[in-house]
C-alpha cells in the first residue's frame, strides 16, 4: 500500500486521464490560463474556476470520475468542491 502522496498522485492521474471537462457546454478556453487548472475541477481543493462564470449545462454526471470517486454534486467549476456544496 502506498503513502498518502502516492495515493493522491494516482487519484490525480486517474482524474486527468478520464476527465471530460473540455466537452462541457460551460467550459471556457480561459480555464488553464494564469495557473488555473483547466481540467479536473472535481479534484481541486476549491473546485471553482476563476474564469467560468456561467452555467450553460453540466456533463459531470456523464463522467466516469463521478462514480469512481463517489461524487454526488455537479458544476464543480462554478459551485466548488464536493465538500463545499450541500449534499444531495
Amino acid at each position: 500500500m502506498g503513502n498518502d502522496a502516492e495515493k493522491s498522485a494516482e487519484r490525480k492521474e486517474m482524474v486527468m486521464e478520464n476527465c471530460i471537462c473540455k466537452g462541457c457546454p460551460s467550459y471556457r478556453d480561459c480555464a488553464g490560463v494564469g495557473g488555473e487548472t483547466e481540467l479536473g475541477f472535481c479534484l481541486s481543493e476549491t473546485g471553482k474556476s476563476g474564469c467560468i462564470r456561467e452555467e450553460n449545462g453540466c456533463i459531470c454526471d456523464k463522467c466516469s470520475v463521478m462514480e469512481r470517486l463517489g461524487l454526488k454534486n455537479l458544476f464543480f467549476c462554478t459551485r466548488g468542491s464536493e465538500e463545499e456544496q450541500p449534499g444531495k
